[in-house]
Order: structure tokens, then C-alpha cells, then sequence
């Protein structure tokens, strides 16, 4: 299998934050901190891309995903809330993980198989529920390196 997407080490655990609004304001500031992306054009796309519909994947799993000229090739971070939030899940589930993903603006089907396989990371019972309880920022990220790796193999 190919590896779709690179996950970024900035892995975020326990993080304190209110809203689904907040939420995506922290991917942005994330991203804009690693990429110099313009931290309120990623803010905007992600919004956006919100208003068609919740990224609220289901099983207290979002995926807020947008396009940015400043990467060039898909990537993404997670981040850990402390408390759930209300994302507007199909299921009504709260969020506890939210994996922000930021694609180049001409990567159709790549950004479209980033969010396939971030959806079989967290579909995954065993790994959302590591993920849920990994002691720290870098044990998230470990977990989620060597399950990449694996699936790459």
C-alpha cells in the first residue's frame, strides 16, 4: 500500500480547547508554525470546506481537510482534545481526535487518498483507542509512524 499522506510530528495530546471553531483554528496555527501557510488562509479553507458539510467522520473522529499552495504533498496532524466537542458528526458523537490533513491546491486524487487512508487509521477499533489513550504527544505519533510504516510495507 502507499503511504498517502506524511504525518507530521506535531501531534498534539490533551489539548484544551472549547468549539469545533477553536479546533480549527489550532490546525491552521499548526500548519501556518511548519509551513509558513498563511495561517487564516488555511483557517478559511478549512471553514469552508465545514460549511459543506461537518468533517465529523463518526466514532468522536473528525478530519478537517483543505488545499494549500505552501505544501507539496499531503499532510497531516492530530490532535488530542481533552474534552470532547461537538463537530456536527453524522453520528452525534463529541470529538476527541481530530487529524487536520493540507494538500497542494492541484492534488485531487492524492488529497482524496490521504483522507482513504487517514479513514482506515481511524476506522480501525484497536489504533482509535491506543491513540485515545497514548500517554503523550510522542507516543501519539509513534503509534501512528509504525502504523504507517506497516501499511506501507
Amino acid at each position: 500500500m502507499n503511504v498517502n499522506f506524511q504525518m507530521l510530528p506535531e501531534a498534539v495530546a490533551d489539548l484544551d480547547l472549547d468549539s469545533k471553531v477553536e479546533s480549527l483554528r489550532e490546525i491552521s496555527q499548526i500548519f501556518s508554525n511548519i509551513y509558513g501557510a498563511i495561517s487564516e488562509g488555511v483557517l478559511d479553507g478549512l471553514e469552508e470546506r465545514e460549511r459543506l458539510g461537518s468533517t465529523g467522520f463518526g466514532n468522536g473522529v473528525a478530519i478537517p481537510h483543505t488545499r494549500s499552495p505552501q505544501v507539496k504533498r499531503p499532510v497531516a496532524t492530530l490532535i488530542r482534545l481533552k474534552n470532547p466537542v461537538d463537530f456536527d458528526s453524522a453520528d452525534g458523537m463529541p470529538v476527541r481526535l481530530i487529524f487536520g490533513l493540507l494538500s497542494p491546491e492541484d492534488a485531487g486524487v492524492a488529497h482524496l487518498h490521504a483522507l482513504a487512508a487517514i479513514s482506515r487509521i481511524v476506522r480501525d477499533e484497536t489504533t482509535r483507542h491506543a491513540l485515545l489513550d497514548a500517554p503523550s504527544s510522542e507516543a501519539m505519533y509513534a503509534l501512528l509512524s509504525s502504523h504507517i510504516e506497516r501499511d506501507a510495507a
